[in-house]
């Protein structure tokens, strides 16, 4: 009879990555990191226990959309009021804060519950080369493909 391993919170090991984002594809690079930040690389995988990694994106302002994204892709948001509605392309989003393009694109590959909100926690995004995590030695991740 065989047994199922199935992690413990207080028994997971969490490593510490980080990604340069630096003509990179959006999408490639968000489900990459998604795929680390819960845990999908790891022999000890469980879906209802977080045992992902942390990561760390560097240069999110040189990231690269194919396509005709850049001016078709658009950013909605609402400030509950009526007639609030605002709408933004992805070339000014880009421009203008770089870091929230790639954590709207990798929160919505993780799950839509409380264990996805403890997840978001885990993905620290910065505009430039710089990051203030190096105590953490965190290890350079090369994307797949």
């Amino acid at each position: 009879m065989r047994i199922t391993y199935m992690a413990k919170p207080n028994e997971v090991e969490r490593n510490w990555f980080v990604i340069d984002a630096e003509g990179k594809t959006l999408g490639r690079l968000a489900s990459e990191a998604a795929s680390l930040i819960r845990g999908k690389h790891k022999p000890q995988f469980t879906p209802h226990v977080d045992t992902g990694d942390f990561v760390v994106i560097i240069n999110a302002e040189k990231i690269f959309l194919t396509g005709k994204k850049l001016q078709n892709k658009m950013y909605y948001r609402h400030s509950m009021y009526q007639g609030g509605l605002k709408v933004t392309s992805a070339q000014d989003m880009i421009r203008n804060k770089p870091e929230q393009v790639l954590e709207q694109a990798i929160h919505g590959m993780l799950p839509k519950n409380r264990l996805g909100d403890k997840m978001k926690l885990k993905l620290k995004v910065y505009a430039g080369p710089e990051h203030p995590h190096q105590a953490q030695n965190p290890q350079v991740y090369e994307l797949r493909g």
